[in-house]
Formats: structure tokens, C-alpha cells, sequence
């Protein structure tokens, strides 16, 4: 690029970012949140927040599920000063979103665009309020996607995207923007010892977590009724049963009258497939427990005492966080 030419790519990369935060920061929102808890001192109240963002005309807005959980009292607070009462609509700790319903009227709305459509190196806005500075806002590219990066709940969440747009506390739940002022991502977290690793929630998982919550006020998984672990399987195992996988998933435990019970479930088995799907994780358990699941009879694919057999199990809806 010619050196005269530099002022000017400037300038327009400016105009870029300040129509992108123009376009998307009226519907971002400082939410003021009021928790009870109980601990060694007794019940007491607390107060916390983060960011969040409206999608919808009539005031449904997106969060973190940390950012609410365990709220009493939720405030949302606009860019033009107004502060509104919101109800939590439904959270899902397991993919860390939750939906609120902003009790206000002539709300502004920023748009969901399709994360599967993002690359590495594309150009990406922040916005949020870090530490309480409200409507801040960072610039960055797309680091990586794919990642995968383990929920308060435990759960992994696949396809997170990597960021270096910088994000602080307070930046949970807002929005990362793409160029064309959409959202392509909700802020969940940052690598505190690091500088420059960053994380958001593919647009594409929240919408999709945000329905569910919106039409039931929940998500619903199957569930099996074991605990496990991941392990890795001897090479002459792998051989013998010619399996697509050197690991596994020791059954630890077996949930009474649960549906891994009935199918005949014991400690000490290893799971390595689940309804003609390989299990090399634990992880991959609960990504296969998807509601369509629920209710169908499934085969699972165990290893026992050096035998492979299968059984048969009809998995129910969730009950915990237990695959």
C-alpha cells in the first residue's frame, strides 16, 4: 500500500467501527443484578452485573447465565439512560446463555447474523461494560474457531470462538459484532493470565439456546444416569475390537432406576458408542444427550470384562447434569 494511501485506509477503518457501534450499541445493556445467597454467614443479599443485548422488538435480551444466576432482582440499564426492570426468562448454565424480558417499550434491537459463515482474521467489535464503564468498546479480529472451552456447569461448549478483542469483567453477556453490525457471538470469558485470549458463544448457539428458553423457559437434554471418565483403552483392545477410538468412558457409578440402570449399565463397563456415534469422552456423551434422543431406544456400545456388547437403552429427560 502506497504510504499516502495509509491516512485514507485509516479513516475508513475508523468509519467502519464507529458505524458498527452506532448501529448495535442503543440495544446493548449494563445489567444490575441482585442475588440471595446463603453461605457460612447466612443468607445474604449481593449484588452483581455484566452486559447483555436486546434482539427482539418487544425487549427479549441475551446474557450469560452467570451474569443472572441466581438473581432476585434484575435491572437493565440503555445507552440513553433509561433503566428498566427485566425478568429472567430462562438460563441454560450448560452453553451459558440466558434470556431476559426487558419490561420497557420503544426498545432498540441489534440483529443475530450466522456464525458458521465466520474466518480466522475477520475484523470483530466488543461492546459492553467492563468493571461498570458502560458502552466500551474494543476491536479485534477472530482469532480461532472451534475452541472448545468448559462451562460453569461443567459442560464442554463446542465452537466457542477465540477473540482478542479485549474483554474484562462486566463484558459477560455483550455482543460481539461483525463488520456488517451483527451479532456474531455473546462475551463469556477471558484467560485471565493471558493477554489477547478471549472467548464468545457463536451466534448461531444462541439463538438456538434463546428459542429453546423463550418456548420452555429451559433446554431439554436426554439423560443416561451414569458418571464417568475418560480413559484411554489399551492398543490391544482398540485392535482386537477393531474400534475408531483408543479411548473411552469408565463408568464410575450408575444412577439407581435410571435409564443406564434398565439397559443393564454397570460400574466398571466403558462406553465407546452411543446410537451408531463413537464415545471417545465424556463430552461426547452429553453432546449426543440432544432432546430428539429422549424416549428412543438407542444402542450403546460397551466394553466388559475384554468383551464388546451392546445394549439397549431409551434415554429420559434430564434430571442433573449427569450424562
Amino acid at each position: 500500500m502506497d504510504t499516502q494511501q495509509i491516512p485514507l485506509f485509516l479513516d475508513a477503518f475508523s468509519d467502519a467501527i464507529a458505524q458498527v457501534v452506532e448501529q448495535v450499541e442503543p440495544a446493548v445493556v449494563n445489567i444490575r443484578v441482585t442475588r440471595a445467597l446463603a453461605d457460612r454467614r447466612g443468607s445474604h443479599m449481593s449484588d452483581g452485573g455484566g452486559s447483555g443485548v436486546i434482539f427482539t422488538p418487544d425487549g427479549f435480551a441475551v446474557t450469560n447465565a452467570h451474569v443472572v444466576e441466581g438473581a432476585v432482582v434484575a435491572r437493565v440499564i440503555l445507552s440513553d439512560g433509561r433503566s428498566f426492570f427485566a425478568s429472567v426468562v430462562g438460563s441454560d448454565p450448560a452453553t451459558d446463555i440466558a434470556v431476559l424480558r426487558v419490561q420497557g417499550d420503544d426498545l432498540p434491537y441489534a440483529r443475530f447474523g450466522d456464525s458458521n459463515l465466520l474466518r480466522t482474521g475477520q475484523f470483530v467489535v466488543a461492546i459492553g461494560n467492563p468493571f461498570g464503564f458502560q458502552r466500551t468498546v474494543t476491536a479485534g479480529i477472530v482469532s480461532a474457531l472451534g475452541r472448545s472451552l468448559r462451562s460453569e456447569s461443567g459442560r464442554l461448549m463446542d465452537g466457542v470462538v477465540q477473540t482478542d478483542a479485549a474483554l474484562n469483567p462486566g463484558n459477560s453477556g455483550g455482543p460481539l459484532v461483525s463488520a456488517r453490525g451483527e451479532i456474531i457471538g455473546i462475551n463469556t470469558a477471558v484467560i485471565r493470565t493471558a493477554q489477547g485470549i478471549c472467548f464468545a458463544i457463536p451466534s448461531n448457539t444462541a439463538v438456538h439456546i434463546s428459542g429453546e428458553l423463550m418456548r420452555k423457559g429451559r433446554v431439554v437434554r436426554g439423560y443416561l444416569g451414569v458418571a464417568g471418565m475418560t480413559v484411554e483403552l489399551p492398543t490391544r483392545v482398540v485392535r482386537a475390537h477393531s474400534l475408531e477410538t483408543e479411548r473411552g468412558v469408565l463408568v464410575e457409578s450408575v444412577v439407581p432406576r435410571s435409564p443406564a440402570q434398565g439397559a443393564g449399565v454397570m460400574a466398571g463397563d466403558v462406553l465407546v458408542g452411543l446410537d451408531d456415534s463413537t464415545v471417545r469422552s465424556i463430552d461426547d456423551v452429553h453432546r449426543l444427550m440432544t432432546a430428539e434422543i429422549i424416549g428412543r431406544r438407542v444402542a450403546l456400545d460397551v466394553l466388559r470384562e475384554g468383551q464388546r456388547v451392546v445394549l439397549w437403552v431409551v434415554p429420559q429427560e434430564t434430571r442433573s447434569e449427569l450424562g
